[in-house]
């Protein structure tokens, strides 16, 4: 059986754990040489490790993904070893919580800097190779937080937001030139990001009450859902945000 994307160069951002490295490892599965840069240098490590040790292919470039110079110098670096990039997939993201009135603005433009200005800085680095190859494919990570509004959560729920917007305006302009851009919204999933909620069984509790189906999902759901996205299978879609999330937000 052929694999979903093989022979493809695919680069996850945040892929030291979580939804980026089980992205990373589904990617390296179907075939692809997956890049995957982090701040953390063990997760990273650790990633490529059980990429490779499942016969994948892993580059790996520890950095500040606010960092734009240092984007053109990896996005340079990938195209002279590994050659032009086909698959992006915007997973980076920093998740503060605490009341409105407590978040400075240099704490609020972190976050944007984190969550939207990097991948728009890397968006604008990887689209001229992938207009001359009239083939690409971009997936931006957002949130069901999006479309709930959670509390305490204002910067990053209005970060999601704009890649929401992001992903349609990119989807619009770059389509006629065979880029598809999409987007996947997760739902609650059991990541590093959990470790804010003081009552980790209370919060399991309140996530399976809202959710349809009563299991706690996993980054292979969101895995999955990015191997379509970038696979051939759905080359006429575009701009548009899946919700994986369990049935939680419907819309």
């Amino acid at each position: 059986m052929t694999k979903r994307v093989s022979g493809k160069i695919a680069l996850v951002t945040g892929g030291a754990s979580g939804i980026g490295r089980g992205t990373a490892l589904a990617l390296a599965a179907e075939g692809a040489t997956v890049v995957i840069t982090d701040i953390d240098a063990s997760g990273l490590a650790e990633t490529a490790a059980l990429v490779r040790d499942a016969g994948g292919k892993a580059v790996t470039h520890m950095h500040d993904v606010t960092s734009e110079s240092v984007w053109q110098e990896i996005v340079a670096a990938i195209r002279k070893d590994q050659g032009a990039l086909h698959i992006l997939v915007n997973n980076a993201a920093i998740y503060p919580s605490k009341p409105i009135h407590e978040y400075t603005m240099d704490e609020y433009r972190a976050v944007q800097r984190v969550n939207v200005e990097a991948g728009i800085a890397l968006v604008q680095a990887l689209t001229p190779a992938m207009i001359t190859k009239r083939w690409g494919r971009i997936v931006n990570i957002a949130s069901i937080t999006f479309y709930g509004g959670w509390a305490n959560l204002m910067p990053y729920v209005v970060s999601k937001g704009s890649l929401v917007g992001l992903t349609r305006s990119l989807a619009r302009e770059l389509g006629e030139h065979g880029i598809t851009v999409n987007a996947i919204s997760p739902g609650a999933f059991p990541t590093d990001a959990e470790k804010i909620h003081p009552d980790p069984e209370g919060y399991t509790r309140f996530v399976l009450d809202h959710q349809s189906l009563k299991r706690r999902g996993s980054p292979r759901d969101i895995a999955e859902a990015t191997l379509f996205l970038v696979s051939d299978r759905s080359s006429f879609i575009t701009g548009q945000t899946l919700n994986v999330d369990g049935g939680w937000v419907m819309h």
